[in-house]
């Protein structure tokens, strides 16, 4: 019987200080002392691939405006990023490939060549793969490659499809390629 309320008397302080922990995270939440857990918060970089997305899909459909366009948005993320809402791990390689991020964007806006804008995309496609792979992603990313392009040195690009539509080629070969990793 002791054993008994021994083990009740522990169950009653234990629930307690779990009930004094979670009142004081939420009065610190709402003091401002910690950062709400949002969506925002988990995934951060959302917005940088939402809009490689959109440019890897106007070069799908060879959309030179669009795609420079779109670039014009992925550019104005790429600066808009809180760098402090990042992961440790997802910090480090931003701080890696940020520079090349933004060079390659700015080389898809400038540019009216559709050639010049898929060579671009190949590098961009890299740094973004880098990102992804260390990053919080709210669906599945697929990661597609076609060994034709750029005269058999190959060229990769992310997609929220296991469909390969090829952003080399286009309507030539929309299909050339193949999913060689899947991020989740």
């Amino acid at each position: 019987m002791k054993s008994l309320s021994k083990i009740l008397m522990v169950i009653v302080v234990l629930l307690s200080v779990t009930k004094s922990f979670a009142q004081n995270q939420n009065e610190q939440h709402h003091k401002g002392q910690m950062p709400a857990v949002t969506s925002q918060n988990l995934t951060q970089l959302q917005a940088i691939f939402d809009k490689y997305f959109s440019i890897k899909d106007a070069l799908v459909s060879a959309d030179t405006k669009k795609a420079s366009s779109n670039a014009t948005a992925l550019a104005a993320a790429i600066k808009a990023l809180d760098m402090g809402k990042l992961s440790a791990e997802e910090h480090t390689v931003w701080m890696k490939v940020r520079k090349e991020l933004s060079l390659n964007t700015e080389s898809i806006v400038k540019s009216k060549e559709l050639v010049k804008q898929r060579t671009a995309l190949n590098s961009l496609s890299k740094n973004i793969y880098e990102l992804a792979k260390v990053s919080n992603l709210e669906a599945t990313i697929y990661y597609q490659q076609c060994s034709m392009y750029n005269n058999g040195k190959g060229g990769t690009w992310l997609s929220k499809s296991p469909a390969i539509k090829n952003p080399y080629y286009g309507s030539k070969m929309l299909s050339c390629g193949r999913t060689i990793e899947k991020l989740n």
